[in-house]
């Protein structure tokens, strides 16, 4: 199972390792319930984590959307 301290790209490569190995069709149904609730329970610690961070980038632009591919000219 996952760990609190888990970055964003380490949870993204599990959650993808998970998909990979459903896709494959070899897993037996309780093993495959089981991979699929801990893909969800993945999904939603990658939501909040991106949440945050939109949350953050908001507050560093006090609040104002910023349409970044206009600043990088």
């Amino acid at each position: 199972m996952a760990k609190k301290n888990e970055g964003y790209d380490e949870l993204l490569k599990k959650l993808d390792d998970i998909v990979s190995k459903m896709e494959a069709g070899d897993m037996l149904l309780e093993e495959s319930l089981n991979s699929y609730e801990e893909g969800i329970k993945l999904c939603s610690r990658l939501y909040k984590q991106l949440s945050d961070a939109e949350g953050k980038v908001s507050l560093l632009n006090e609040g104002e959307l910023v349409d970044f591919e206009s600043n990088l000219s």
